[in-house]
């Protein structure tokens, strides 16, 4: 019989119901692992969760929002009721946009941010409160190639830049316990929000694309969503297990 890699592990997605976050807890949930998948809607949920257990894989979906630290709570809560512990947290769930500086809203601006930053900033911290105890646990934050390649909206960008610090500053706090904290950054990927983007459907349009076209190499492939679960399962797993305050780009080379 193969062996799976997160056998009886129990990890937490944020943003789970579609897209990347939703191949991610189906890949998880293949390799043994007791999935817990958040969304702020139930309809993409329920579809995800059933889907997993269709194929005889463990899981259950939390309607949360990631701007709460009352509904954080209620996931890990979850997660401990369900599965009896918590050893492995994604922080995937974000808002895509393409607002130019000029064009970007106080109230846009804070939204994206607490979305973006806030978020794995108190999932992290309430992970912890599991993990530490225990000295173990896997924490991943998805980012993005335009962390370090500021194209998209001005406060996207700078959100998933100030995620990569926070990834290592994190990974710093922990270097010395079992507790391993990296980022992966997709690079373009076929999900509902990069074509919305290509489209210019995202909030701000396309004005920011005509300005970042100058600093893509892209006659290359487009990533599919199962490069970033794949890239995430090494994280988790113990071929991860050396690997500590790194933001891993998946991108096929098109942002070298």
């Amino acid at each position: 019989m193969d062996t799976k890699m997160l056998e009886g592990k129990t990890a937490i997605i944020t943003g789970a119901s579609y897209g990347m976050g939703q191949t991610m807890a189906e890949l998880f949930a293949k390799e043994g692992a007791n999935v817990v998948l958040t969304a702020r809607g139930h309809d993409k949920l329920d579809e995800a969760v059933e889907r997993i257990r269709a194929k005889g894989g463990n899981a259950i979906g939390v309607i949360a929002d990631v701007c709460s630290t009352e509904d954080t709570r209620k996931v890990m809560d979850a997660a401990l009721k369900e599965f009896g512990d918590l050893d492995i947290l994604i922080n995937n769930a974000g808002i895509g946009e393409q607002k130019l500086i000029d064009e970007t809203e106080d109230d846009w601006m804070r939204f994206v941010m607490d979305t973006n930053l806030g978020g794995p900033m108190r999932y992290i911290r309430e992970a912890l409160k599991i993990f530490l105890p225990k000295n173990d646990g896997v924490i991943i934050n998805i980012s993005s190639v335009n962390g370090i390649r500021p194209f998209c909206g001005a406060t996207y960008t700078s959100t998933k830049g100030a995620l990569n610090t926070l990834t290592k500053n994190v990974a710093m706090r922990l270097v010395d316990t079992n507790i391993r904290c990296n980022a992966v950054a997709p690079g373009a990927t076929v999900t509902p929000a990069h074509l919305a983007n290509k489209a210019g459907e995202q909030p701000g349009g396309a004005k920011m694309l005509e300005y970042s076209g100058h600093y893509v190499y892209f006659p290359g492939p487009e990533c599919a969503p199962m490069d970033q679960a794949y890239a995430c399962l090494y994280l988790a797993s113990k071929m991860g297990r050396a690997v500590r305050g790194q933001v891993l780009q998946v991108c096929n080379g098109a942002f070298l």
